[in-house]
């Protein structure tokens, strides 16, 4: 029975189902809801690819909007006033979406009593994950968070900092200390926004995905070797050569007299200092920007992300540089720390 054989008087039904062409689950889903809307006589369905149209985005953003939800992840299906996100193997969902939408052209109850449904994960000392759970914020600042634990920016700040404590002044420390993070979390937020216009201009290609994670595993590798074979072969530390360089930078900044002259020396560390660091910590961005894309967001919540992740990653260093302005580094660092 086709949908032009339905009775005019059958109470018809939208169903709006958002998905991409790059989206395993998509791909499982997308015959069930071709079926269900080829059997459904009374059902208007509403197919929109979002991979690479940015006005089905749109309409995918507008209608969770409404009602209230974020347009985060497909596949979507949107009816009655109802937002189902997701897809499993067992017909769970099929079976939500045929209950909720023969609720609603009924005029009864149109919440099909249900939540998104996805496949947990199980893994390694975590146990079982539900990524449906982990919401996008979350996963940013645990993301931003283990990034925030730089080495390299650590070095730098605390070296600069033990400079200063021998002018004996907590105002110096607090000015020179916060322009080296302001330019560092600016540095940074740079850096982010390339990776996520590159990955935005390549598109959803899932070899680019595959390339990005292999080059992040690449270079946890590298840094793990660090660890316990520091200095011998490939590592993505700051070589011995830029180190001494930054630390003749550094001491230039006390004899530089005036405030003026100390702060545009400052500026200009910082600058060289972070471009120095981007190797030591290139993983998690490009992890992390290479899945903000694949989200179906608009590019003012991108760099909204972006913001929130350079937030949290310049919390460390303010600590360091608090903890220095209480103490005046009383405390002598030793090598190993």
């Amino acid at each position: 029975k086709t949908q032009s054989d339905a009775p005019a008087s059958e109470s018809r039904v939208d169903l709006w189902f958002f998905w991409s062409s790059k989206c395993p689950h998509c791909k499982e889903a997308h015959p069930h809801i071709e079926q269900l809307g080829r059997e459904t006589p009374w059902l208007n369905l509403h197919s929109l690819r979002v991979d690479g149209q940015p006005e089905n985005i749109a309409v995918y953003q507008e209608k969770a909007k409404a009602l209230g939800q974020d347009a985060r992840s497909v596949p979507a299906f949107i009816f009655c006033g109802n937002m189902i996100v997701g897809w499993d193997g067992n017909g769970g969902v099929l079976e939500l979406l045929q209950n909720g939408l023969e609720a609603c052209r009924q005029g009864g109850n149109q919440n099909p009593g249900g939540s998104p449904v996805s496949e947990a994960m199980v893994l390694p000392i975590l146990g079982e994950i539900d990524p449906s759970a982990w919401s996008l914020p979350l996963f940013t600042v645990v993301i931003a968070g283990l990034d925030s634990f730089n080495p390299c920016a650590f070095f730098v700040l605390l070296f600069l900092l033990s400079l200063m404590v021998h002018a004996r002044s907590r105002s110096h420390m607090v000015i020179i200390g916060s322009l080296f993070i302001l330019v560092s979390g600016i540095v940074y937020f740079t850096a982010l926004a390339a990776w996520l216009n590159l990955f935005t201009l390549v598109g959803h290609l899932p070899v680019v995905t595959l390339v990005a994670g292999l080059i992040a595993i690449a270079i946890a590798l590298i840094n793990i070797k660090d660890y316990f074979w520091f200095k011998r072969g490939v590592t993505l530390s700051i070589t011995d050569e830029n180190r001494g360089k930054l630390m003749r930078r550094m001491r230039g900044l006390l004899t530089t007299g005036s405030m003026p002259a100390m702060l545009a020396a400052t500026l200009s560390l910082a600058v060289v200092a972070n471009l120095y660091e981007l190797l030591c910590t290139a993983g998690f961005p490009m992890v992390y920007t290479r899945m903000l894309t694949l989200n179906g967001l608009g590019t003012l919540e991108h760099y909204l992300y972006l913001l929130l992740y350079n937030l949290v990653y310049i919390v460390p260093l303010l600590l360091i540089m608090i903890l220095f302005v209480i103490t005046l580094g009383q405390r002598k660092l030793q090598e190993n720390e």
